[in-house]
This record gives structure tokens, C-alpha cells and sequence, in this order.
């Protein structure tokens, strides 16, 4: 016998399944944003790699609703206003520089967010300036301009871990590390 009810197990199974189709969604969201942006179109008969995103979606049985929202923010149209890029500039776990880049309507939730994720993993969020020096941009990428070698397996699990939860902040577009290792993405 399973313990309580079937009831409790059900719930847990859902609630399980619920977080997986959220990461999904999320996702797919950007995915959809990032297409609307390169596309610089908002309609999937004109741009081929939103019309690709749109049909991922709708196999993943995405809300219409949320592909909707996903172009509006990708035009820079959004419920709160005007989306808009910001760049954080933070400092990792044991020093390691990064460059954040976000595409929010509400820089103050943004960012507070951002510096949770940051504080949780042992690091904080820089003022202008404070770690941009380790980065060149080319185009819409930064590259590492001043390497830091990371030969500690903890510490690279690490910063690979804050990493990911940034990614998955649904404002956050693209994460940037100067710290490099063998294996790293």
C-alpha cells in the first residue's frame, strides 16, 4: 500500500509533471522570442524559424495564449510595456566574471531576481563597468577577453550550476563566463 491516499500520489505525480511543461514552456518561450528577434517579423509566413518555434510549441501543446505573449515580448510589445535589453554585469562564485543579458519590461523585478539567483550561488551583482572589462562584443556575443582558467572540478560544478538557474529565469536571454575548463558549453 502506497501510504496516505491516491489522491496524495496523484498530486505529487502532477505537480512533478507540471514543473517539467513549465521548464518547457520557458523554453520554448525564448525560443520564440529569440525567432522574432533574428526574424525581426512577428508573422510565422514570413520567418521561417519562428514558424519552426511556433510548430514545436504546438507539439508540446503550448497555449496559444503564451505563443501569443512569446512574439508580442520578442517585438518588444509586451502587458507591462516596453520590452527592452539590459545587461547585468555580476561577479560568480570564487570570482568569476559574467555578463548577463536579459530582455524584461520591469528592470527593478528583473533584477532583483537576478540577484537572488546570484546570492544563493555565492556570488553578487556589479555596478557599471565591474566585469564588462573581461568581455569584447561582437554583435549581439560577448567573448572572453581575459580567460580565467578554472581547474577545480567543485568549482566548475558550480558555476555551471549558476549558470543554468539564470537560464532558466524567464527574462534572462543569455548568460556570458570568463571562467573557462575543459568540457565547459
Amino acid at each position: 500500500m502506497s501510504g496516505h491516499s491516491k489522491w496524495s500520489t496523484i498530486k505529487h505525480k502532477k505537480g512533478i509533471a507540471d514543473i517539467k511543461k513549465g521548464k518547457l514552456f520557458s523554453q520554448l518561450s525564448k525560443d520564440i522570442r529569440i525567432a522574432v528577434k533574428e526574424g525581426k517579423s512577428g508573422d510565422p509566413r514570413f520567418n521561417n524559424s519562428l514558424r519552426l518555434a511556433v510548430e514545436k510549441a504546438h507539439a508540446a501543446n503550448m497555449p496559444k495564449e503564451n505563443i501569443e505573449r512569446a512574439i508580442d515580448r520578442g517585438l518588444g510589445k509586451g502587458k507591462g510595456g516596453v520590452i527592452h535589453e539590459v545587461v547585468y554585469e555580476a561577479y560568480g562564485p570564487h570570482g568569476v566574471g559574467l555578463i548577463i543579458v536579459s530582455m524584461t519590461d520591469n528592470n527593478q523585478r528583473t533584477a532583483g531576481e537576478i540577484r537572488n539567483i546570484l546570492s544563493r550561488a555565492g556570488g553578487s551583482l556589479g555596478g557599471p563597468g565591474s566585469a564588462m572589462y573581461l568581455f569584447h562584443r561582437l554583435g549581439e556575443e560577448y567573448t572572453v577577453a581575459i580567460p580565467m582558467e578554472i581547474t577545480d572540478t567543485h568549482q566548475q560544478e558550480q558555476i555551471q550550476e549558476l549558470i543554468d538557474s539564470l537560464r532558466e529565469n524567464e527574462d534572462v536571454e543569455d548568460v556570458f563566463c570568463a571562467g573557462v575548463w575543459e568540457g565547459k558549453e
